[in-house]
């Protein structure tokens, strides 16, 4: 019960009326003109509802709630695994928002199995953006600090900056999550310059 109390008050009370359209029957068409009009009809709603279950998935992140965000975010995984396909790079926002709940929630192994499934589709994806494998690496470092391997969250973090400087440029806002969180293993080293340097730069 109180899971469907949370998925209820998560996603499904936000999307209930785009559902039927999208799950039931679909309307048969005799023409072709009546048949790409239909899909495109059928895309744009499956678009609106990953758009708003994303919406609520990181809402919910960023008020500090990661329990209520998983279903949200499970929701747009689905639906942009049918638009997009399994292996489609617009994946990877949403895994990585998924494992940031998880870290969130306590559930490392989830969010270690997420982050997996973005690094695969990453490196599948020659093309990708630096901007996508910043991110990527964020969460990764974020998932190093929270199981206490701060050497291996370095690592990640500093590639999160490279990635990041790479893509917007030096001083950029984007660049200043890595440092801010770098700054952060290197107080708790209690490598006081280091650290105070780092937050300067943020």
């Amino acid at each position: 019960v109180s899971h469907q109390r949370t998925d209820w008050i998560s996603i499904h009370s936000h999307i209930c009326h785009l559902l039927a359209p999208i799950l039931g029957p679909q309307p048969c068409f005799h023409s072709e003109k009546d048949r790409k009009h239909g899909k495109e009809e059928l895309l744009r709603k499956q678009e609106s509802l990953i758009a708003v279950a994303l919406s609520r998935a990181r809402g919910f992140v960023w008020a500090g709630k990661p329990l209520e965000a998983i279903p949200a975010a499970l929701q747009a995984l689905r639906f942009s695994s049918q638009v997009f396909g399994s292996s489609s790079v617009q994946l990877v926002p949403i895994y990585l928002l998924l494992a940031e709940a998880s870290t969130g929630a306590g559930r490392l192994r989830q969010a270690a199995k997420y982050l997996s499934q973005a690094q695969w589709i990453v490196l599948q994806t020659p093309d990708c953006s630096a901007a996508l494998q910043s991110k990527l690496h964020h969460g990764l470092g974020l998932l190093s600090v929270a199981e206490g391997n701060l050497d291996q969250a370095l690592y990640h973090l500093a590639n999160d900056v490279y990635l990041a400087t790479a893509e917007f440029g030096l001083n950029s806002i984007e660049v200043s999550g890595g440092y801010f969180h770098m700054a952060n293993i290197f107080f708790h080293q209690n490598k006081m310059d280091v650290a105070n340097s780092l937050y300067t730069e943020v």
